[in-house]
């Protein structure tokens, strides 16, 4: 699973593909070492955080949580993240939702 339940919410590793077509989150994706991440994709470049930034907005509409409940924990120069994200049973659900696709 790309996500793991914590203590006042979720922790979220994902794979970030930046100067994308589209900004948009895709299907989970199984790394050679077996580590499951879910696929993000975003037009900004990867100077300056814009990238982290753009990242962090498609994560707030898609699972409809505020911006400041998202937190980068670690990659913020790598293409693979870990986020932290404060929320409830229905952040859960929707992460559910987006580990079927």
């Amino acid at each position: 699973m790309f996500w793991q339940e914590i203590a006042g919410g979720y922790r979220l590793r994902l794979r970030l593909t930046p100067k994308s077509s589209r900004d948009a989150l895709g299907a989970p994706e199984i790394l050679a070492d077996g580590m499951v991440v879910l696929r993000a994709h975003v037009r900004a470049v990867p100077e300056d955080g814009k990238a982290n930034d753009a990242l962090i907005k498609v994560l707030s509409k898609a699972l409809d949580v505020p911006r400041s409940a998202i937190e980068l924990e670690s990659g913020a120069t790598s293409r693979l993240k870990v986020f932290n994200l404060r929320g409830g049973a229905d952040v859960g659900a929707k992460l559910a939702s987006l580990a079927e696709k």
